[in-house]
């Protein structure tokens, strides 16, 4: 076969999406015309029939057509040198197919009886054909991974700011070896591929020359340390120290540098991150920086005004109530609410009043609330009725 083989299709003068047809009448036509029979001593003319029979004999066989539409060449031995189309086929395993007709496998006939007897198969060669980088990657330095945490505060814990101390389980880099996985740092040739980096494999008629699986392309084996097993880390519980800034609110992501999973081959370590939960209150409700209450007042209290003691995250504050302030009216405290850790500013608290019906038990309170029901009558559902449009 020709180094570098004709374009079958220009050969018999069809385009590439001719049906069989049209395939076989093109060449009947050329056949006739460069037939030796009917050109006795024309050698032109022989070796152009020759190359008119190769091209039909290729392109009227589903089987060849497909490797030589996918490839740009057929060869019943597999690819020729150069690999397919010609290229230089250096960039990964070697293939010789020694016989082995590729139209069948690339058709997936005879795939499970070309198995190797050794239990080398396909799926393991064209993995690494097609998957080859794999290995290589994984011998890189690779940053370790980060580690996430949910730690649950209380409340208190997170307005005012707090520090624990976690138990945190991640690979640390291996003492014995120092990140290495090799003990002593000595190595040996491999005694699988005597150096070389590469193994062959049969897979039936197919010769396959791979990367050595047992030392990874290196040619070399390194003793492996006893402790880590040669992943150069170990898992370890490790206690860290975490600080808790005042105003942390609740899922407030922390970052600890450098406290996730060890590196490889030296590279740095990832880090941890703690997600927080914060308790609820049963008396302050949080909203952003604000700090929210609800307090109940009497009815002389809203009606006459007082000042009376609420509670703050602070401790007790005095609040001014208005004459004649409503229910569910909300009050503003200055400054009273949560520090901000990043804007080094303060929330407010906001006081929700609820006025207290007084609690009637003696004759003496009936007659108070008699006396003032005469003297304010007014209808305080008026408005109310005015906006019912009825």
């Amino acid at each position: 076969m020709p180094t570098k083989q004709q374009d079958y299709y220009e050969v018999l003068g069809v385009k590439r999406d001719a049906s069989e047809e049209e395939i076989r009448k093109a060449y009947r036509r050329l056949a006739r015309k460069y037939h030796p029979d009917l050109n006795p001593g024309d050698k032109a003319a022989e070796e152009r029939f020759k190359t008119v029979q190769e091209a039909y004999d290729i392109l009227s066989d589903p089987k060849k057509k497909q490797m030589y539409d996918q490839f740009g060449f057929y060869s019943a031995n597999g690819f020729p040198q150069g690999g397919p189309g010609g290229a230089e086929y250096g960039q990964g395993p070697h293939m010789d197919f020694g016989g082995f007709d590729f139209s069948d496998f690339m058709s997936g006939a005879g795939a499970g009886a070309r198995e190797d007897a050794g239990g080398f198969g396909f799926r393991d060669i064209f993995s690494q054909l097609f998957g080859r980088g794999a290995r290589q990657t994984a011998q890189r330095p690779e940053k370790g991974a980060d580690l996430e945490y949910a730690l649950n505060v209380g409340f208190w814990q997170a307005i005012r700011g707090t520090q624990v101390r976690l138990n945190v389980t991640r690979q640390d880099v291996c003492s014995t070896c120092n990140g290495t996985g090799s003990a002593g740092g000595n190595t040996t040739v491999c005694p699988e591929c005597n150096g070389s980096g590469n193994v062959n494999q049969m897979a039936g008629a197919m010769r396959f020359s791979l990367t050595c699986p047992r030392c990874n392309g290196t040619g070399r084996l390194r003793n492996t340390c006893p402790v880590c097993h040669g992943e150069g880390r170990v898992p370890r519980n490790e206690i860290v120290d975490v600080r808790i800034p005042p105003g942390a609110q609740n899922g407030s992501r922390l970052r600890v540098p450098g406290k996730g999973n060890a590196g490889t081959m030296g590279a740095p370590a990832g880090d941890l991150y703690i997600t927080l939960r914060v308790e609820p209150h049963p008396i302050f409700r949080r909203n952003g920086d604000d700090i929210e209450i609800t307090v109940p007042v009497r009815v002389d209290e809203a009606g006459l005004g007082a000042k009376i003691e609420v509670p703050t995250i602070d401790g007790r504050a005095l609040l001014k109530i208005p004459q004649g302030t409503k229910s569910g009216q909300k009050l503003r405290m200055r400054e009273k609410g949560v520090q901000n850790p990043r804007k080094h500013t303060r929330g407010d608290q906001i006081v929700e009043i609820v006025i207290q019906a007084p609690d009637v038990t003696n004759e003496r309170t009936r007659e108070i609330l008699r006396e003032l029901a005469k003297v304010d009558s007014h209808d305080p559902r008026a408005e109310m009725w005015a906006q019912v449009g009825e």
